[in-house]
């Protein structure tokens, strides 16, 4: 793939919709009328080798639209090839884009095929495999909700007007990575050591504005793309709900200000305000809750040098 064109021997140059330069998640878009050999890969950097590995193949037997998700930004091959695939029209099938898999496709078909970023969908190097391992039918609950979204907005992103094309371009992005999640949600265990890309991506939006006195399950529901009611049920998953990480993570900044601030003797509402919380008051009696002891009695025995507190 070189500026946003695909090349197929024998055949005229054919035009995607490349919408990097639009927004960070650098989406790319690309529309076939049949289908290649082997699924467009990644963009090699000048001087260096791609990467080789054991193609697997992706099989469909009947024409119609197909759906393909390239991640790009993956490192070493895998291990193992992976088996090969079987798709029905309107499936959503995740592959690796530095390691694109060989097509056994009818030759009355379309592919809509988006490239993105892993690090923008959320994903690290051990999930791509886990992704690209199942694909999405267009029979599942997700699937059915996607399937066509996705089919349109790979139509009509190249005619919308720029800043049309890029909230659809975030949107998109948004929705393939909660795809991802939900299909490494899937498995037994969920990824060992680890939570899922989407819970760290709310984490760290929410850590990112602790400070936003107005942050709720609203406001970052909606910053995901993803409903209030699913947003709760992951830090349900996590032990928890969103409304007492937030004041956890709060607590814990304003505790570690009031002892960074012992020299300069910050004014307790002063901290309290600054991570969010609107009453000084409120503030005093969730503090004492958490630590068993007063805000102002742990900046003063931090001044002496006293205990510290268990997190």
């Amino acid at each position: 793939m070189t500026d946003g064109v695909f090349e197929r021997p024998g055949r005229q140059r054919q035009m995607i919709s490349d919408t990097s330069t639009l927004g960070a998640s650098a989406l790319r878009i690309a529309v076939l009328d049949e289908a290649p050999a082997r699924l467009p890969g990644q963009e090699v950097p000048a001087g260096r080798e791609p990467l080789r590995a054991a193609a697997y193949r992706l099989t469909a037997r009947t024409g119609g639209e197909y759906l393909f998700v390239g991640v790009c930004g993956t490192g070493a091959p895998a291990p193992e090839r992976l088996p090969d695939i079987a798709l029905a029209p309107g499936d959503i099938c995740f592959y690796d884009a530095g390691h694109p898999p060989l097509l056994e496709f009818p030759d009355r078909c379309r592919l809509k095929v988006f490239l993105v970023p892993r690090e923008a969908m959320g994903l690290e190097e051990r999930d791509v495999r886990r992704v690209t391992a199942a694909p999405v039918t267009r029979a599942s609950r997700l699937g059915s909700l996607l399937s066509p979204f996705l089919s349109e907005l790979a139509d009509s992103a190249v005619s919308a007007r720029p800043l049309v094309a890029e909230m659809l371009t975030r949107n998109a992005v948004n929705l393939l990575a909660t795809l991802a999640t939900e299909q490494l949600g899937r498995e037994a265990g969920g990824p060992p050591g680890g939570r899922s890309p989407l819970v760290a991506r709310v984490l760290r939006f929410i850590d990112e504005h602790l400070a936003d006195a107005d942050l709720s399950p609203e406001v970052i529901a909606g910053a995901h793309h993803i409903s209030v009611r699913y947003l709760h049920k992951l830090f349900q998953d996590e032990g928890t709900t969103v409304g007492r990480w937030i004041q956890r993570r709060r607590l814990e900044e304003c505790r570690r200000d009031l002892e960074l601030g012992v020299r300069g003797r910050r004014t307790i509402a002063s901290v309290a305000g600054r991570w969010g919380f609107l009453s000084a008051t409120h503030f005093s009696r969730v503090f004492r809750a958490a630590y068993g002891m007063s805000p102002s009695e742990w900046r003063d025995s931090v001044g002496r040098g006293g205990r510290t507190l268990a997190r």
